[in-house]
């Protein structure tokens, strides 16, 4: 590639909306002097979820997810701090949500969930020991349950179309990518 590809002039910010979910419109100058306002999702600075493997199980978390109107499998995790590490944050979302405490948690991987539209990313990690905790759920609209089946079984509903939450399909991948799990299977 040769010269430096153009990038965009920030001009201003605008607040759109503050609540659980923060919404600014930036002015945004483009490479041919067009200025044009961009809605950007700004409201955590980053999102952590871990893998857990017990044994041959996962253990993974069923909630209900009210913009798709149905019950899912996801991994346990949250949004993070400015005051916390992704670990921290992780090990903190794992405890709240199914009283989880793992023992270590290894680095997955790193990626934008949504690089046309947030500016955070989501810290994905790998657990292999638990031992029990205490899930401190304080928010109504968050309802988890701890759902354990074998890999085999996640594995199935992977190859099914049954999955549907990003973090949880790139966790398994980056696992068996770093040769943490087996290769995804039938």
């Amino acid at each position: 590639m040769s010269g430096a590809e153009p990038r965009w002039r920030w001009l201003s910010t605008r607040q759109l909306h503050r609540g659980r979910v923060m919404l600014d419109a930036d002015e945004v100058e483009l490479p041919g002097g067009a200025v044009v306002a961009y809605e950007v999702d700004r409201s955590v600075p980053y999102a952590v979820a871990t893998l857990v493997l017990l044994g041959g199980d996962v253990l993974l978390s069923r909630q209900y997810r009210y913009p798709i109107d149905r019950w899912i499998l996801d991994l346990p995790g949250g949004g993070g701090t400015l005051s916390e590490t992704p670990e921290a944050a992780a090990r903190r979302e794992l405890e709240e949500e199914l009283g989880l405490v793992a023992h270590e948690l290894i680095p997955l991987h790193t990626f934008a969930s949504d690089p046309g539209r947030n500016v955070w990313s989501t810290h994905l990690f790998f657990a292999t020991g638990v031992r029990r905790g205490h899930a401190l759920l304080d928010d109504p609209a968050e309802q988890v349950r701890l759902a354990r089946m074998p890999l085999a079984e996640l594995d199935r509903l992977i190859a099914e179309g049954e999955i549907l939450d990003p973090s949880l399909l790139i966790a398994r991948t980056m696992a068996a990518a770093k040769g943490l799990l087996p290769p995804l299977g039938p």
